[in-house]
């Protein structure tokens, strides 16, 4: 029997009633009204292509940059609207001029997406990749400070750092952690693909070199999009991924060369960035209190179903609550399994009884997980159908 979300806030998604829906951290997931706005915005661009793109739809892109400042402390002219982080990752470290022995931080709970990019981009110059590792379970946040701060020398001149890594779901201390590096001379790239809507961000009081985050998961923007801020000192020769004509047009009035670049990159659907406004006003209203109410209840339902699995599942709580915000990793009593992430034996065995969660084997320390995300659709009785399922996993899969 699937455990039907009991929310009152479910009926404003069209996810299916027949399944448990445990992942909205991988893509996220969009309410029905958001989708609505969308195809409002793309029947206006259809009726009239031209003057859609060279005129309404660049003006819903300017509405979408102001209202995502506000929410991110933040210029809205430091902000260039992106497809998703990873291409915000990329977009930066394809801009970038190293020399060989330059060092590169990063953390073994990176993103692979986002190190893969890293690996290749240091193989150009000649850079070398640090990788530092991070123990998973961990005592508490100071334990990434001083391992991060311990690795750098005076060759580093770049970090990544993630804001919630996305294969442990530890919140990191990443506000003290871009003040330090930054502090150091070190350029940090925050990737904060679970950032916005997850966690608040003051990105001008953080100060870090470019930070990247995902719209389209815990905000519920229509997929594909994302926005990656960049200091105003960073700026110049920095340039997308796909160089077009904003590279020579001429510049309106107090638009910056960053600005023109970005806002036209060719032809493409900027529908997803005109719903932007729509999306933060309407999913915040579902809550009394707005996006803060909204991540607070969100935290505190990935922490309450945390204690409960720990406690049914006999499991290690991995690290302190003040390291969880949106997501949740946990150790299962289970040998790794080997497979490809969407491919583990467990995570098949789970959909089959339509529980959408992650479920995979990882080397750092090498174990097999399952990670849960929290938002508005959810409710506890889905966690508690998971605890159920996995007693019965652990007989079969043991």
């Amino acid at each position: 029997m699937v455990a039907r979300s009991t929310s009152p806030h479910a009926r404003h998604w069209s996810l299916d009633p027949d399944v448990v829906f445990l992942n909205h951290g991988s893509f996220g997931a969009t309410p029905t009204a958001v989708l609505a706005e969308q195809q409002r915005w793309r029947d206006r661009m259809e009726a009239d292509p031209v003057a859609f793109l060279d005129g309404e739809g660049l003006e819903g892109m300017h509405a979408a940059r102001r209202v995502l400042a506000g929410m991110l402390g933040c210029d809205a002219d430091d902000l260039a609207l992106i497809d998703n982080a990873t291409s915000g990752v990329n977009t930066v470290l394809r801009s970038m001029r190293l020399s060989p022995g330059d060092e590169i931080l990063v953390p073994d709970h990176a993103y692979q997406a986002c190190r893969n990019a890293i690996d290749v981009v240091a193989d150009r110059w000649g850079a070398t990749v640090v990788t530092v590792p991070l123990p998973f379970p961990i005592d508490g946040p100071e334990v990434v400070l001083e391992r991060m701060l311990a690795a750098v020398t005076d060759r580093t001149v770049l970090a990544m750092i993630d804001a919630i890594t996305s294969p442990t779901g530890l919140r990191m201390p990443f506000e003290d952690l871009v003040a330090a590096l930054e502090g150091l001379g070190v350029a940090v790239l925050l990737d904060a693909a679970h950032g916005i809507g997850a966690v608040p961000l003051d990105l001008d009081a953080i100060g870090a070199s470019w930070t990247t985050t995902n719209a389209h998961k815990w905000l519920c923007a229509p997929k594909g999009s994302a926005v990656l801020h960049v200091r105003k000192d960073r700026q110049e020769g920095l340039h997308p991924l796909t160089v077009s004509h904003g590279l020579t047009l001429p510049l309106e009035d107090g638009q910056s060369r960053f600005r023109a670049e970005f806002d036209w990159t060719g032809t493409r659907d900027l529908t997803a960035w005109c719903a932007l406004p729509f999306t933060v006003e309407h999913v915040g209203g579902m809550v009394d209190g707005g996006w803060p109410a909204i991540m607070a209840r969100n935290r505190a339902l990935a922490l309450e179903a945390r204690a409960m699995l720990c406690e049914r599942l006999d499991l290690e709580v991995p690290c302190p609550d003040s390291m969880i915000a949106t997501l949740a990793t946990l150790r299962l009593p289970l040998p790794p399994a080997g497979k490809q992430p969407g491919k583990d034996p467990l995570h098949l065995w789970l959909r089959e009884r339509k529980v959408q969660i992650p479920v995979w084997s990882w080397p750092s320390p090498a174990g097999r997980y399952v990670r849960l995300s929290a938002h508005l659709h959810n409710s506890m009785e889905q966690y508690e159908h998971l605890a159920d399922l996995l007693e019965e996993a652990m007989l079969a899969f043991g």
